[in-house]
């Protein structure tokens, strides 16, 4: 057994195991240049404000704003299409709205994947309603399999297969969320 499978079947109880895609050494390293770049992208008295899309993205949030040498702020929106599928239901609904104010400042709306497109079609628009200064999107990983996709990110960390993923926040009906690394499980 691979030192990769040995890692994920501790995790996991013994969950099979279909194949590590992003080592947690892959994704530290892939985080701290994202954050390299966030923190150049802006001038030293930039307001900005970090909205992390839950559930997905609170791990590669937490990780990203620790390696932005600069002050921020952070808020959150929960969105969901997925239920307890492997695939987009097309229907994205918004369970959380920011509590942050948006006008004026630098957003950017950090999210785990980039898969369907659906969810950011439906939410971005409406986050650009409320007149922020700029609005840029950042995400960990862009499967670039979304046909219609209206909103590219500016940052992205990985081009991901086009196959489910899992760890690092994302989740297979509320597991796996908590591996260090990105998995390809069998399901």
């Amino acid at each position: 057994m691979r030192a990769a499978e040995r890692e994920f079947t501790e995790y996991t109880g013994g969950e099979p195991l279909g194949h590590v895609v992003y080592s947690a050494s892959q994704i530290a390293d892939c985080v701290a240049r994202m954050g390299a770049d966030i923190a150049a992208a802006y001038p030293p008295d930039a307001d900005i404000l970090m909205l992390g899309l839950l559930k997905g993205s609170f791990v590669f949030l937490g990780d990203l704003v620790r390696q932005i040498r600069r002050p921020l702020q952070v808020d959150f929106l929960v969105a969901s299409s997925y239920g307890k599928g492997t695939t987009s239901s097309g229907n994205v609904e918004l369970l959380y709205d920011p509590r942050a104010p948006m006008a004026g400042r630098h957003i950017i709306l950090v999210e785990d994947i980039v898969d369907s497109g659906t969810t950011l079609n439906q939410l971005c628009g409406a986050l650009v309603d409320r007149g922020p200064a700029s609005f840029e999107i950042c995400a960990l990983l862009h499967k670039r399999i979304a046909p219609d996709l209206e909103w590219e990110p500016r940052w992205v960390g990985f081009d991901a297969p086009n196959e489910f993923l899992v760890g690092y926040g994302l989740d297979h009906g509320e597991d796996f969320r908590h591996l260090p690394f990105i998995a390809c499980p069998r399901t």
